[in-house]
């Protein structure tokens, strides 16, 4: 009976210090963590995507730190200039992944009316590299399924060919999807690829959309000066087709 009672005794004492040490040390640390201010850039209006930041859309306030992702923008400097990579509203916090140093389709600039942007589909995970293709590949593309005879064929018009981006289907490049983007895995897989090509591939890829399931196999990623090695290959074949046509017509 006495044993008893002692165990009880110690159990009861054990506790009541643990209440003390709840009490008295993690709870002040938990109410201390939980009242602490950071200052943070936020939205003072709706920013419509691809819209350079201003000064005067964006406020410094200070907030409770608790709960608040690590990477919020606290700096007005770092934030103003840059441009928005998705719709953002007022009173939004700002996260690296909402911003964006250079223009959003930037590369849309580089048309110059030698050559053109098109856009095909990307029908499986695997026709498109699993999602990992960038802008500054250069990729082949293959047709499968293709025609009459349903044969897959790798065309030499499309050997070598520039991606431009890779975009969701929700119309956002994959490389400037943010964590919002991502609740949903099939969101923020690339939907499409955007290619840089001659009329002629245009015209081309325009047809075997319809008729084909397109694959990508990536040939290169890296320097520019080695991808555009590539591409002038490729705008050779072109050439050569161009000049063998104008002697057959000469010759007639």
């Amino acid at each position: 009976m006495k044993s008893w009672f002692r165990n009880r005794t110690v159990v009861g004492v054990t506790c009541i210090v643990f209440s003390l040490i709840l009490t008295l040390g993690i709870a002040p640390l938990l109410n201390r963590t939980s009242s602490e201010q950071i200052t943070i850039v936020r939205l003072t209006k709706d920013v419509a995507k691809g819209a350079v930041i201003t000064a005067d859309q964006i406020e410094t306030v200070q907030v409770g730190a608790y709960h608040l992702p690590q990477e919020v923008s606290t700096s007005a400097e770092a934030v103003i200039g840059q441009y928005a990579a998705v719709d953002l509203k007022k009173n939004d916090y700002l996260l690296p992944t909402k911003l964006s140093s250079t223009p959003l389709d930037a590369y849309l600039s580089r048309l110059n009316g030698s050559k053109q942007a098109i856009s095909v589909t990307i029908k499986s995970l695997a026709a498109g590299l699993s999602g990992k293709l960038q802008p500054g590949d250069i990729v082949t593309l293959i047709a499968s399924d293709y025609g009459e005879l349903r044969t897959t064929t790798i065309m030499p018009e499309l050997q070598y060919v520039e991606v431009l981006a890779a975009t969701t289907s929700g119309g956002q490049d994959a490389q400037q999807s943010s964590q919002s983007d991502k609740e949903q895995d099939e969101q923020a897989l690339p939907s499409t690829l955007t290619l840089l090509v001659l009329p002629e591939q245009a015209k081309l890829l325009a047809d075997l959309e319809n008729k084909s399931k397109l694959h990508a196999a990536l040939v290169y990623r890296g320097e520019a000066i080695t991808a555009k090695a590539f591409t002038d290959q490729q705008d050779a074949y072109f050439a050569s087709k161009a000049a063998q046509k104008e002697e057959s017509v000469h010759e007639q």
